[in-house]
């Protein structure tokens, strides 16, 4: 039983290892992905979110699609288990509450205004800013995932981290938000389409 107990330990530690990459392999990653990101026109996605609440026994699941189109604009529409979307447009954000609509002015509103940033450059995968963010990159397994944590005392007040985790072609499969409160929102990323035409109905308020 005991040998039994040591391997299964084994297995959870092989499976979620990471080690830490070296300089030169941090330095190809990130050259990958802001190549890969300059070629982004339009963008879109599945996606699942799990919203962990440290409350609550289990994470609240939702789903939908993710629609981005440069150079700043980026819906995600909720489509399960209702529907509601969040769309950040020459900066305002207009949430649509199956029906019941409402608009905020993102560019009087400096945190707001860096979160639409960010959301933006973390669905492209380029967030590599030094100047914003602490890096750190790891190898876990055939991926790849980076974490940033913001320097700005006031913004980390609201996110701890972002943890984004990019498979072998560079894109962006996993992107997790942490709190401070350990809560977390990890968004998981399925057939993922570039530069496919979109209609600007997509992003009608």
């Amino acid at each position: 039983m005991r040998k039994i107990v040591y391997i299964l330990f084994f297995m959870v530690i092989t499976v979620n290892a990471q080690t830490k990459m070296s300089s030169s392999e941090s330095a190809t990653l990130k050259a990958k992905v802001k190549a890969h990101a300059i070629t982004i026109n339009t963008l879109v996605s599945d996606f699942t979110q799990y919203k962990h609440l440290d409350f609550l026994s289990n994470d609240i699941v939702t789903s939908g699609k993710l629609a981005f189109k440069s150079p700043n604009t980026v819906k995600w529409a909720y489509t399960t288990p209702f529907k509601y979307s969040v769309l950040f447009k020459n900066d305002k954000l207009f949430i649509n509450d199956e029906g019941k609509k409402s608009d905020v002015d993102l560019g009087s509103n400096k945190m707001f205004k860096q979160l639409n940033s960010l959301i933006i450059n973390s669905v492209k995968g380029d967030m590599f800013d030094d100047n914003e963010f602490d890096i750190i990159y790891f190898k876990k397994g055939s991926n790849s995932e980076v974490h940033f944590s913001p320097k700005d005392e006031e913004f980390s007040k609201y996110i701890k981290a972002f943890h984004i985790l990019f498979n072998d072609e560079g894109h962006v499969v996993e992107l997790k938000m942490l709190e401070p409160s350990e809560d977390y929102t990890k968004i998981i990323f399925n057939n993922r389409k570039i530069n496919t035409s979109l209609s600007d109905a997509i992003f009608a308020e």
